[in-house]
């Protein structure tokens, strides 16, 4: 697999940890769709596992060629750095996009699960009764946690470590939208926000010379809590690949037939047209984060009007299924050049 990638490969591999990137930011969409959808999802899961015992030996023996060939490091390398370049450019394009354009952008996500569903179903040929009751309790499930009131923030570091394994479903489950677990938690903002602004800020100072952040506790508490945040994740991501990749192997009728059910519930959360309701004080304002924005408790869900706005997010919500029909179109281009 690594020497069958072209230079062109490469680089819409780094595209595809982009958009991985910047949809496990969205509360309600999940990279997982992305990696399934553009093909590389088995791929994915395939070489997280390859992070065990052996590849551990490896590493510790000082075989790093070896190390880096096993866990089929190239394709890993590049999916990831393009998901950290995501979260420090794309992902904050995007935060801009849903405060200015917020029907828009969720009519594209809603266009764009639409697509995934319809692509993951068109080749799914084993319904029997075990796959349809599945697909109803991965419906529900998605619907459930679509309607859960969110937490309050917590940032001990045990919590947060358990938010991190938590935050990576998006990446390996499908339909499963880690960053709207994270709001259900209360931790999005400390985590996928204030604390990955502190290490852009801390990093811009280390660039420019000024080391006076490390008398700042409340950077330093933060650097803490991303380090403890990212150490969860990656074990959430190792952990959910194996167990994932067992699962895919014996029950894979099932769990594909799960999967389009999470994808299915989670339409309730990019609806479109939904009224924000934020928390508010005793006194009547509103209670705002640490950011200075609106806290939201949660959405209520309502029918468009017929208006040119509508027309426009029912074209966006088009333009989202096409972009998912070009994912899959790429996707299938990929494997026949690679077989």
């Amino acid at each position: 697999m690594e020497n069958t990638r072209s230079l062109k490969d490469r680089i819409f591999l780094v595209v595809k940890g982009l958009a991985m990137g910047a949809a496990n930011k969205v509360p309600g969409v999940s990279g997982g769709v992305v990696a399934f959808v553009a093909g590389f999802y088995e791929e994915f899961i395939y070489s997280l596992q390859r992070v065990n015992k052996t590849a551990f030996k490896l590493l510790f023996n000082g075989r790093f060629k070896s190390f880096y060939t096993y866990v089929n490091g190239k394709f890993l390398f590049l999916l990831f750095f393009g998901m950290i370049i995501s979260y420090f450019s794309v992902s904050k394009i995007l935060d801009y996009l849903i405060d200015h354009y917020q029907l828009y952008v969720w009519s594209t996500f809603f266009g764009m699960i639409l697509g995934s569903i319809y692509y993951i179903n068109k080749d799914f040929k084993e319904w029997s009764a075990k796959t349809v009751i599945a697909l109803i309790i991965g419906t529900i499930i998605g619907i459930s946690i679509s309607f859960m009131d969110p937490a309050m923030e917590n940032d001990n570091l045990i919590f947060v470590f358990f938010c991190g394994i938590i935050s990576v479903s998006g990446m390996t489950l499908p339909g499963f939208s880690g960053s709207f677990i994270l709001i259900l938690l209360g931790n999005y903002v400390l985590l996928l926000v204030d604390s990955v602004n502190a290490l852009y800020d801390t990093i811009a100072d280390i660039f420019t010379g000024n080391f006076e952040f490390v008398k700042d506790q409340t950077r330093m508490r933060m650097l803490k809590v991303l380090s403890v945040f990212t150490l969860g994740s990656v074990t959430g991501l190792v952990t959910f690949s194996h167990v994932l990749n067992y699962i895919l192997k014996h029950y894979k009728s099932i769990t594909l037939s799960t999967i389009i059910g999470f994808i299915i519930g989670s339409l309730g959360v990019v609806w479109p047209w939904k009224e924000t309701k934020y928390k508010i004080a005793e006194d009547g304002s509103q209670i705002l984060d640490s950011t200075g924005a609106p806290v939201i408790e949660n959405y209520k869900r309502f029918l468009p009007e017929l208006n040119s706005e509508t027309y426009i997010a029912i074209a966006y919500i088009v333009f989202g299924i096409l972009i998912v029909l070009a994912l899959e179109w790429y996707g299938q281009r990929t494997k026949r050049v690679n077989i």
